[in-house]
């Protein structure tokens, strides 16, 4: 995991400078700076948008009783597009931009967790990849009362 970290951490601005460049060269760069600010501008009122939306419908689901699971997850995406989008550049805007489309964020959701399990406490990964889970139920018997 810290070898992907750090390779992400050091080629995402290396990709976003090469680019930055090449924009600059074709549009100038008066144009390059005026078009990252107005990718923030513009994905951030987008964010807005979305991010009300999506607690609106969270909203909705817990008024009828159900847990906004999808919604709390599309919450994060969000957060992680608002991430994306603030940070200068094109590169990481591409990705941002897609997390803010709504079929593409549900997909993306619905793949990560297609294999995901819950259990009390968060995520985990797939019960049918660890043997040493062993499905059950607790039966409380402090009501019982005890042999001896």
């Amino acid at each position: 995991m810290f070898r992907f970290l750090f390779i992400l951490f050091l080629l995402v601005p290396l990709v976003e400078i090469y680019f930055l460049i090449k924009v600059g060269d074709v549009i100038g760069a008066g144009w390059t700076i005026f078009a990252v600010v107005s990718t923030a501008v513009i994905g951030a009122g987008l964010l807005r948008i979305q991010g009300a939306t999506t607690l609106l419908r969270a909203q909705t689901s817990l008024a009828k009783g159900a847990l906004p699971a999808m919604e709390m997850m599309e919450g994060f995406a969000l957060a992680l597009s608002g991430v994306l989008l603030l940070t200068p550049g094109f590169f990481t805007d591409t990705f941002g931009f897609l997390l803010l489309i709504p079929p593409v964020r549900r997909w993306l959701i619905s793949r990560k967790l297609q294999n995901a399990t819950f259990v009390q406490g968060g995520f985990t990964g797939s019960s049918q990849s660890d043997p040493t889970i062993i499905e059950g139920e607790v039966v409380d018997t402090n009501d019982e009362p005890r042999l001896k």
